[in-house]
This record gives C-alpha cells, sequence and structure tokens, in this order.
C-alpha cells in the first residue's frame, strides 16, 4: 500500500506538471488553427513515463496523459474530434518513445537502466528515440486528422515534429541526468571547486546568455545567433554537463521569447511556420552542439581516468611480480637441493648455486648413471614422470662421488615440446649411514646366531644323554627345563630373523620385474598346505581369483604375500578350518582412477578378526593384537608388509571381513603395458 500510495503521489505531480506543460505550449499558438509554437508538453511527458517506466500506476497514467491532452487542446480552440486525436498521438509517441530508448540504450535512467548521460552514444540514442517517436506521432496525427477533418496540415506537421523533437531532446536530457542523480546508489563526493574555476564558469555563463540576449534584441534584426553559437562551443569544451543542460536551457528560452515578441533574428521571417521550424532547429542545434561536446569532454575524462587507473594497477602488479621473483629466485637460492630446469634441447635452462655444489657443474646431470653403472637418461623430457630414484654422480667436479636422488616433473610448452624440472637431492649420508646400519646388523645378527646354535645344539645333546637315564623326579624336571630353554631359544631365533626381515625389507634396493602373482600365490598356498599336513593340523582351503601380473621386487612380493597368508592360517581359531579367499582388482590406467596403474589385491579369511580400534596400529613395529592368545609372533611381519607395499609405491590396509575374520588390502604396479615399457617401471621406482 505504501509503495502504490507513493505512486499515485508521483502521478497527481507529474499530471499537473504536465497539465502546466500543454497549457504553456498552447499559449504559444502563432496561427489561427492553433498550432503553437513550441511544446514542452512533449519533453515533459516522456520524462513522466521514464520515471515510472514500472510503477504501479503507469496505466493510469496513460489515461491522465490521453485525458489532459486532449481536453487541453480542446479548450484551447480545438475541436473536440482533434483533441481525442492529439490524446491519443501523445500516448503513442511516449510508447514509441520508451520502445526506442530501451533499445538502444537499455543503460540509461528510464530504459531499464540506472546510468545518465556519458557519452555521445547516448545523445544520440537520445536524439533518435525523439526523432523516432516524432515521426510516428506525426503519422499518427496527420491520420488521425485526416479521418476527422479529411484535410492533412504537412506544413503544421513539418513544425509540429520540430517543436516535439526539440522539446524531447532537451526536457528529456535533463530529465534521464536529474533521475540518473537522484537514484544513484553511491553519490560522488564533491570536489572542492577552485575560486578561479567558479569566476570561469560565471564568466562563461554571461557571457553567452548575454551575448544571446542582445542578438535577439538587436533592432536591425541582423541573423546573429547563429554567429553566437560559439559560445555554445565554448561552453560544451570547458563546463561539465549539469552546466551545458542549464545553458541550453536558458538560450532556448531567450530565443523562443523573442520570437513570440516579434524580435530577434528569427522575426525577420514572414511565414510564421518556417518561423517556428528555424527557432526549433537552432534549440536543436545548441542542444546538439553543448551536450556533444560536453559529453565527449566526460567520455575522454573518464577513459583517460580508468587508462590511468589502468597503468596504475599494471604498475602495481609489475612490481609485486618482480617482488615475487625476486622472493622465489632468493628461495630457490637458498635451497640446499639442487633444482634445475632442463629445456626441449637437453640444456640447463635455469639452476640454483645447490645444483653445481651437488653435481659439479651446471651441467652435470648428463654424467648420472644408476647404481649398477648404466647410463641415465631423463624420461621427464618425454613426458614421464621421476619419483624419487638414486643415481650416482661421478665426474670430475665430484671426484669422490656422490649419491643423489631425483625426483622430475615434465613440463609440456604450447609448441608440443618439453622441458623437465628436476630437483636433486644428497642421499650419500644417508645411503652410507644405512650401509653401516644393515652392516652392523647382520654382523650383530651373525654373532647372535653363533651362540645361539650352540645353546640349542648343547641343549639337544643334554635332552638326548637324560632320554637314557632311568625315571626320576629330578630327570623329569630337568628335561622340561631343557624344552623351554628350546622354546625360548626358537623364540629368539625368529625375533632375529624377524629383524633381518625388516632390515632387508627396510633397506635393500628394489629391483623391479615381471611377476605373475597367481604363480607364487599357488606356490605359497602349497607350501602352507604341505606344512598343515606334517603338522597333523586341518588343511586350509584356499579360493584362488584371477591374479595380474605385477612390477615388482620377485623376493620381496614372495616374502609380502608369504606373511599375509601365513598370518591368515596362523590366526584362526581352535577347531576351525583356515578359508582364504584371495582375489585381485585388474589395473586401470585411467587418470581418473583411484589408483591408475596398480593391481589391487585382497585376501580375505575366517580367522578370529582385529580387535576394534587396531586395524592401522597393526602395522606398527612390534605391535601383536592377540599378545595373550597363543599365537606366537615378534609383532615384524606386517610391519615387513607394509615397508615392502609402501617401497613399490602402493597402500596396504586391513579391514573386517563381512563373513568373519579380516580381509587385508594392497596394492601393487601393475605389469608393463607393451605399449608402453616404462611407464609403471618409472611409478614403481
Amino acid at each position: 500500500m505504501a509503495v502504490l500510495r507513493r505512486s499515485l503521489v508521483r502521478t497527481a505531480l507529474f499530471a499537473l506538471l504536465y497539465a502546466a506543460a500543454v497549457y504553456a505550449g498552447r499559449r504559444t499558438a502563432m496561427v489561427a488553427d492553433g498550432v503553437s509554437l513550441v511544446w514542452p508538453a512533449a519533453g515533459v511527458a516522456v520524462v513522466w513515463f521514464c520515471a515510472h517506466r514500472a510503477a504501479p500506476t503507469r496505466h493510469l497514467d496513460m489515461l491522465l496523459l490521453a485525458v489532459i491532452l486532449g481536453v487541453g487542446n480542446w479548450r484551447t480552440g480545438a475541436t473536440p474530434a482533434v483533441g481525442v486525436v492529439a490524446g491519443l498521438v501523445g500516448v503513442i509517441q511516449v510508447v514509441i518513445f520508451r520502445w526506442a530508448l530501451r533499445r538502444w540504450r537499455p543503460n540509461l535512467w528510464g530504459a531499464g537502466g540506472s546510468d545518465g548521460l556519458r557519452s555521445p552514444r547516448d545523445l544520440w540514442a537520445l536524439a533518435g528515440a525523439g526523432l523516432a517517436c516524432s515521426v510516428g506521432a506525426n503519422v499518427a496525427s496527420l491520420l488521425g486528422r485526416w479521418l476527422v477533418t479529411g484535410s492533412m496540415p504537412v506544413a503544421l506537421s513539418v513544425m509540429s515534429l520540430a517543436r516535439h523533437m526539440a522539446s524531447i531532446l532537451i526536457f528529456g536530457a535533463v530529465g534521464i541526468c536529474v533521475g540518473a542523480a537522484l537514484t544513484a546508489r553511491q553519490r560522488p563526493r564533491p570536489r572542492p571547486v577552485p575560486a578561479w574555476r567558479k569566476a570561469e564558469i560565471a564568466g562563461i555563463l554571461t557571457v553567452s546568455i548575454v551575448g544571446q540576449v542582445a542578438a535577439f534584441a538587436y533592432e536591425h534584426r541582423m541573423p546573429l545567433s547563429f554567429a553566437l553559437l560559439g559560445f555554445t562551443v565554448l561552453v560544451g569544451t570547458r563546463l561539465r554537463t549539469p552546466w551545458v543542460l542549464l545553458h541550453n536551457l536558458v538560450i532556448s528560452l531567450v530565443a523562443i521569447q523573442y520570437t513570440l515578441q516579434g524580435s530577434g533574428p528569427f522575426a525577420q521571417v514572414s511565414e510564421i511556420s518556417r518561423r517556428a521550424v528555424i527557432v526549433q532547429l537552432f534549440c536543436i542545434l545548441v542542444t546538439l552542439v553543448g551536450l556533444s561536446l560536453s559529453l565527449g569532454r566526460d567520455e575522454r575524462r573518464e577513459l583517460l581516468t580508468a587508462l590511468a587507473e589502468e597503468k596504475a594497477e599494471l604498475e602495481r602488479q609489475r612490481r609485486q611480480a618482480a617482488h615475487h621473483a625476486d622472493l622465489l629466485t632468493a628461495i630457490i637460492d637458498s635451497m640446499a637441493d639442487g633444482l634445475a630446469v632442463i629445456g626441449p634441447d637437453r640444456r640447463v635452462a635455469l639452476h640454483n648455486p645447490a645444483v653445481v655444489q651437488l653435481l659439479g657443474s651446471a651441467s652435470g646431470w648428463q654424467g648420472l648413471c644408476h647404481l649398477d653403472g648404466t647410463p641415465f637418461d631423463l624420461p621427464a623430457l618425454a613426458g614421464e614422470e621421476v619419483a624419487g630414484v638414486d643415481l650416482l654422480v661421478r665426474n670430475p667436479g665430484v671426484p669422490e662421488g656422490r649419491v643423489v636422488r631425483v625426483t622430475a616433473t615434465s613440463l609440456p610448452h604450447p609448441d608440443g615440446t618439453r622441458s623437465a624440472v628436476v630437483l636433486f637431492h644428497d642421499v650419500t649420508a644417508e645411503r652410507r649411514h644405512r650401509d653401516e646400519l644393515t652392516n652392523f646388523a647382520g654382523v650383530v645378527a651373525h654373532d647372535l646366531l653363533n651362540p645361539l646354535a650352540s645353546i640349542e645344539g648343547w641343549t639337544t645333546a643334554a635332552q638326548d644323554a637324560l632320554d637314557d637315564v632311568p625315571a626320576h623326579p629330578g630327570v623329569d624336571q630337568g628335561l622340561a627345563y631343557l624344552t623351554r630353554l628350546l622354546r625360548a631359544s626358537g623364540r629368539m631365533r625368529g625375533l632375529i630373523d624377524g629383524l633381518l626381515a625388516y632390515a632387508t625389507a627396510r633397506e635393500a634396493a628394489v629391483a623391479p620385474a615381471r611377476v605373475e602373482l597367481g604363480e607364487v600365490v599357488a606356490d605359497i598356498c602349497l607350501a602352507r598346505t604341505d606344512a598343515a599336513v606334517a603338522a597333523g593340523k586341518p588343511e586350509p582351503v584356499f579360493d584362488i581369483g584371477k591374479l595380474p601380473a605385477v612390477q615388482a621386487d620377485p623376493i620381496l612380493v614372495r616374502q609380502l604375500l608369504d606373511n599375509l597368508i601365513g598370518n591368515a592360517v596362523k590366526y584362526t581359531a581352535p577347531g576351525v578350518v583356515p578359508a582364504l579367499r584371495i582375489t585381485a582388482t585388474a589395473p586401470s590406467f585411467s587418470p581418473l582412477s583411484p589408483a591408475p596403474g596398480m593391481v589391487t589385491v585382497h585376501i580375505a579369511d575366517n580367522g578370529i578378526g582385529i580387535p576394534d580400534g587396531q586395524h592401522s596400529a597393526i602395522f606398527d613395529n612390534f605391535h601383536r593384537a592377540h599378545a595373550g592368545g597363543g599365537y606366537l609372533g615378534t609383532g615384524l611381519g606386517l610391519a615387513i608388509c607394509k615397508r615392502i607395499v609402501e617401497r613399490h609405491g602402493g597402500r596396504i590396509a586391513a579391514t573386517d571381513n563381512p563373513g568373519g575374520g579380516s580381509c587385508f588390502t594392497f596394492t601393487l604396479p601393475a605389469a608393463l603395458p607393451a605399449t608402453a615399457p616404462a611407464q609403471v617401471l618409472s611409478r614403481a621406482r
């Protein structure tokens, strides 16, 4: 209701203003049939309907416009029929204007947007819409007059076209600029105007207006007004658009007022219709010249401002990019690891100082070779990735030799060529330390196994000696002690073997080759079956699915599968026949696959399962999920499995088997495709 009430108030105010404009226009009638010299009502009408484009009272506005225009014409000398035609013509005029302006410049206020006149293109759109609606209104007026009076006053129609065009151009420009300023969400804060600028504005307006008044009041009626267009040019080039609009209104009023009083250069034209057309053309010319110059200057100012802002933004971005480049260079140069960019021509395009320190020279990468001495070629230049490959550096710059771990990423170029971003990490000390630890573990294990073998041998000999002694409580107790000693030594031997196996899985070099999982699993299952028969235990039941080939170290893969299958058989409840299902998922080489280029293996059993909360902990060193359940073990088996899988770039996890028991899942690199023999190999490394 509040919106409707405000709309009704605005409708009433516009209706009063429009009625006053109709009355003022009809008061300037200069010919017998009541055709006026000026018609401000046309400009007021288009502003009215631009302001009420989407108002709820827009249909009432149409009705009021037609009634006011028709009654105004009828009450000032026109016949009732001509008044009806005039009312309909007024509605047609505003409809055409709104349609044309919305089609040509929808960004303007009143046409769907909120902008004022900002460029000469906006002015030409306003002039075009004014011309289109004036022509349409005059055609409709001629047809209407011909229907009701039988005559078609073409000369008066030309005069009407000129006065409608001038009114719409002058008042429409003022209305669009004022409406845009009133509806602007954020009005710019006015800048302080210097005193000299205020004096210039006042001086230019005063000189122009006084000159125009003097030209029209000149008694000899010489055509000096067109010479005074120079003042309009001065106003348009030096003053802002609001001052130009004010200047256009004042000059138009001066020209019309003096012409109505029979004074000025246009009053000497004897034919009234021509005099009216000339006055309107003068007003149109003053408006177009002043506004086109002013709007062109405003547009240039906005473009220069935008250009300056864009230039400042580009300069800021340039400084920021230079700062980032300097920062990146400083970071790269301070890296302990070597970083190099190798171009398609196999030359080093960029490197940091660490490359020279590690390789002996910037081009030392060409002297890299594998640990076995075979030359190394950088596959990243062919589009392949290199992840963590240990290479040997031997060149005159590094006479003592060095081992570096190389990671390379391919960098494609738009022309189809490739560069490579290579990272070098010195692992010489790590490998030396690892070798020392491995040797130490071997020596310790060997030194521990020797006395352990002696303990086991002498214990067995003592048992054999006591077997021939007659039964005696002391002898029986001694045999029991010796049996416990053998079990303890067996556990110690298993612990030492597990430590050696873990060290091997952790430190030994991986030698990938094609491994048929089906053959390895079948061999391990057969060995487990034979062991169960020999021990007098139930034979395990194996359900083996189709298993694809993998690209992995054969020894480590056998150790991995033997541990997992052995655990599945061992951790079975008493009286339950072990049942295992071993399946695999075929590899997918799609980048969208969760594990592209990897074979996923599942080993499900019907054992005692894994306690809640320990599905991840069971892969830790020396962790035993069933320490008190009578199941022997060192807690290193699954840690060894995890190490083997991770060294091949895979993942391992344990879950509960829906049918009871556990399910172990791990991934290994798929066997090499025939079309890409190096793709998975680089991934496996």
